[in-house]
């Protein structure tokens, strides 16, 4: 197993900038004594770097990794260093790093969500608005007419969930969503049923309203402004398979028709620093119960055959743990979160809460 970490031993204190964001990111190494992080917020604070070492997260994430092709996990905490790890090798045999993309699953549908918050804040749209369907090409039945924005979000359209209509076949995530719109919404229409048609839908309506492929658009709305790479460390599985991803063995392909529902390739640092960036008029947007809750936080998680993913901001308001598995264990994203979240709160000095209870379930 190969590690790497930019913090995992203590370093001297210092001071650093950040923004009023509620998780502002850094960007540092144990060698340097400052840092110092780009930011849009004109408002500029102090605080105190504290050493990032997490002995019971460490464990945890040493755990993780066995049996697993690939783990990375990143930290960002206000007033500390940036905390990585990575194990294991990439799809042409190198060590994994940091910044080394991973197939996202559903935290792909935080890029979403984000972008379309943005829109929203922006006044392009407001999510009480019906879903312009005509604008993006699509002709569904009639009583999808009154499905609104905000329904999307929250997973409360009455979206059928036909979890094998959302993958392998490679085309588009319209195609299905087609499908799904010619009957009426289903009678759960106004209840939370996850689906992630929802979240397809609402990639396409992305890209209606920036009149941008949806890749530029989330990189212009959302990881452009909080300092992820692209395309090095956040791409689409259209843009093809790559030898310095981590592996994802059922192949690319079948993401295409998960668009904004699943589509991201990006790196658990580079998912850190977007979800750090997410402001609270951001959270007016994008909340309960399209965000999942616990005892411990907000976020989101992420399942596919291959791919585990967990994106999780704790509730002392200035911690963003993400980690990504390349495989199969544990069974589910949530279970990653089950995993890492306690530990690393227990490492931080917080109430043990017990086991995490997530909701919406």
């Amino acid at each position: 197993l190969v590690v790497t970490s930019d913090s995992t031993v203590p370093v001297t204190s210092s001071t650093t900038s950040s923004t009023t964001s509620a998780v502002p990111t850094t960007s540092s190494s144990s060698t340097t004594s400052t840092t110092t992080s780009t930011t849009t917020s004109t408002t500029v604070v102090e605080v105190e770097l504290e050493p990032a070492w997490y002995p019971q997260l460490g464990a945890a994430v040493a755990d993780l990794s066995t049996g697993n092709a690939a783990v990375s996990v990143s930290v960002r905490r206000v007033g500390a260093q940036p905390y990585d790890v990575a194990i294991g090798r990439r799809n042409d045999g190198a060590p994994v790093a940091p910044a080394t993309p991973f197939v996202l699953a559903s935290v792909s549908k935080l890029f979403t969500a984000v972008a379309v918050a943005r829109l929203v804040e922006a006044g392009v749209i407001a999510d009480t608005d019906p879903v312009p369907w005509a604008d993006m090409g699509i002709a569904p039945d009639p009583a999808w007419d009154t499905v609104t924005v905000r329904d999307l979000l929250d997973h409360t359209s009455g979206m059928p969930v036909n979890r094998r209509s959302w993958l392998d076949d490679p085309a588009p995530c319209s195609v299905p969503l087609e499908q799904a719109l010619a009957a009426p919404p289903t009678d759960m229409r106004g209840a939370w049923r996850y689906s992630n048609g929802n979240y397809c839908a609402l990639g396409l309506l992305v890209e209606e309203l920036t009149g941008l492929p949806m890749g530029d658009a989330v990189g212009q709305l959302v990881l452009g402004p909080a300092g992820v790479a692209l395309p090095d460390e956040a791409y689409l599985a259209r843009d093809g398979e790559r030898p310095t991803a981590a592996p994802y063995p059922k192949g690319l392909q079948r993401l295409l028709r998960l668009g904004g529902a699943g589509e991201w390739i990006a790196s658990a640092g580079g998912v850190a620093d977007a979800v750090a960036a997410i402001t609270p008029a951001d959270r007016e947007v994008f909340r309960f119960p399209g965000l999942m809750v616990d005892q411990y936080g907000w976020g989101h998680t992420g399942t596919l055959d291959g791919a585990k993913g967990c994106a999780w901001v704790v509730d002392d308001g200035r911690t963003v743990v993400v980690a990504l598995v390349a495989g199969q264990r544990p069974s589910t994203g949530g279970g990653v979160c089950d995993r890492l979240v306690p530990a690393l709160v227990a490492d931080l000095g917080l109430p043990a809460l017990g086991e995490p209870v997530r909701l919406p379930m």
